[in-house]
């Protein structure tokens, strides 16, 4: 049983929830997912860990609502459970296999857009428990949208906050510090993480790669079966063909494809409206009849 032991609403679309996973929990590491299926006859639900304590066997996962298997975990409660909560899957993020020593004397910049900042998390927070505090740009359309400002702030060294309409931080998008940031010649970043909507990872890369600045990204917005099987997930990474859930999710975004991840992504997109439509009208039919009978 995979027990919902917290749940909390980070904004009016995006939730957080604590879930009892001890074996999941035992090896996760910072840049991995797991595969949420909501109930018996649900969808699978690729999703970066965004936290995981070892020791009280849980496992923390951020999701925006934004069809029929989101809607359905969003209905769940502290107390429910979950049919199933598969992981760790995919590589963990590359900063995991560099020592103290090695990672000491580099200076790294995150960058999270939206919901990226869940994935964000862990990596920022592994670093600080080893020792080394990196730098953040936070991103979001507006201040309703940012999330885990907070627990980011705590394992952060200097904090850049964006907003598309000025609402928190500058107004403008996370390309503008990142390029007052490159041009500062008093500050140098070996190597800079970026992970949000395709088309800012696009941008970043764009930005980073006149600057020769290492840049990965994280192209889990792609993922759906989570296994490779499905093929939705397939990008072009230099001249090679990969599959983000086993060979990423995280690629050296100089040599992705973005044209072509961003074309797969809204491929099925009018077929994916219409069945969460029909869906969404027979969850709403459900949950009506539902509370007539209470």
């Amino acid at each position: 049983m995979f027990v919902i032991l917290e749940k909390k609403r980070l904004n009016p679309d995006v939730l957080e929830m604590k879930v009892s996973a001890p074996r999941v929990a035992e090896f996760a590491q910072p840049g991995q997912f797991v595969i949420v299926i909501p109930d018996k006859t649900g969808e699978r639900v690729p999703l970066t860990i965004c936290d995981y304590d070892r020791k009280a066997g849980s496992v923390t996962i951020v999701f925006q609502v934004v069809g029929l298997s989101t809607r359905k975990m969003a209905r769940l409660e502290k107390g429910d459970a979950f049919a199933d909560f598969v992981g760790p899957l995919g590589k963990s993020s590359e900063l995991i296999s560099e020592s103290p020593e090695e990672l000491s004397g580099k200076n790294i910049l995150f960058i999270a857009g939206g919901v990226g900042a869940a994935p964000i998390y862990p990596q920022m927070k592994w670093l600080n428990s080893h020792g080394k505090k990196a730098d953040l740009i936070l991103g979001a359309r507006d201040a309703g949208q940012l999330i885990l400002v907070k627990e980011l702030k705590e394992n952060a060294n200097k904090v850049f906050i964006t907003t598309n309409d000025g609402s928190a931080g500058t107004k403008g998008f996370v390309t503008g510090p990142l390029n007052d940031l490159l041009l500062n010649r008093s500050c140098h970043y070996d190597r800079i993480i970026a992970i949000g909507p395709l088309i800012m990872m696009k941008s970043v890369a764009d930005l980073t790669r006149s600057f020769n600045v290492k840049t990965i990204v994280s192209l889990n917005p792609l993922m759906i079966d989570g296994t490779g099987m499905c093929g939705a997930c397939r990008v072009t990474i230099g001249n090679q063909t990969k599959f983000t859930c086993v060979d990423g999710p995280e690629f050296d975004g100089h040599l992705v494809n973005f044209e072509e991840a961003m074309r797969r992504q809204a491929m099925y997109k009018p077929e994916e409206k219409e069945h969460d439509h029909l869906c969404n009208m027979d969850l709403a039919v459900e949950e009506s009849h539902s509370k007539s009978l209470k």
